[in-house]
């Protein structure tokens, strides 16, 4: 009887132990299951589309015709409407780190930027100051043309025809402004919607230099995940679903 009793005892014990073992198995993979969908979700994509208006892609591999945006003034220069209100906050909050901080262009129509594009062409080829070949001796036309676009891009491939892109600095000379204020500026940017669009290492990708004045506005949520993980906007694009 007693021996019995033993042995009813110790299975009551193994049972007790598995189901004590599996509960906390159970709570364990569930733990890890939610870890895993956290994780997920903290680096899925932003819900956007290559066909959403602040997306649109404008280079040298993609040009386009004149887009005609609705424009509105923002001190000034013009910029795509929708896209004003998030400009004037963010402009104010460079400000806030660099007063100097304004805007020195915004949208170019495609007549504009034919003669602002040519013009720099002609001073590549005479070596003027302030040129890739300044101080140099004539060049051919190709070859001022392909100095030229390391700062400005011909026309109907200048994404400041879309109305979206904004030069802004601390001064009116290309990568001239303060390195420091620089980064402080291009890290508050995606809070507004707007992401540094050239940064140094973006090259292979944009087919661009470093740019430390040019910003472009993608949203919030694009421009926070651009920045996050150290994505061009090309590449950003290619991830995302058509």
């Amino acid at each position: 009887m007693r021996k019995f009793s033993w042995l009813v005892g110790c299975l009551i014990l193994i049972v007790l132990g598995v189901l004590v073992f599996n509960k906390f198995n159970n709570s364990q993979q569930s733990s890890k299951k939610s870890n895993q969908a956290s994780s997920t979700k903290s680096t899925a994509l932003p819900d956007a589309k290559t066909t959403d208006w602040n997306l649109v892609i404008v280079n040298r591999q993609n040009p386009r015709a004149e887009m005609n945006p609705d424009l509105a003034t923002v001190e000034n220069v013009q910029v795509d409407r929708r896209i004003a209100p998030a400009l004037t906050k963010f402009l104010a909050a460079a400000r806030v780190i660099d007063p100097a901080e304004h805007l020195i262009s915004g949208y170019r129509s495609v007549a504009y930027q034919t003669n602002l594009y040519n013009n720099y062409v002609a001073k590549e080829m005479a070596g003027a100051a302030g040129t890739v070949n300044a101080g140099g001796g004539p060049i051919s036309k190709s070859q001022a043309e392909k100095n030229a676009q390391t700062y400005s891009q011909p026309p109907t491939m200048s994404e400041h025809e879309t109305g979206l892109a904004v030069d802004m600095s601390t001064v009116d000379e290309l990568d001239a402004s303060p390195a420091a204020i620089v980064k402080k500026v291009a890290a508050i940017a995606p809070e507004y919607g707007f992401i540094l669009r050239f940064p140094a290492d973006g090259k292979a990708s944009t087919g661009v230099g470093y740019e430390d004045w040019h910003y472009r506005y993608v949203g919030v949520d694009n421009a926070k995940y651009i920045t996050k993980h150290h994505l061009t906007l090309e590449e950003y694009v290619k991830l995302l679903k058509n």
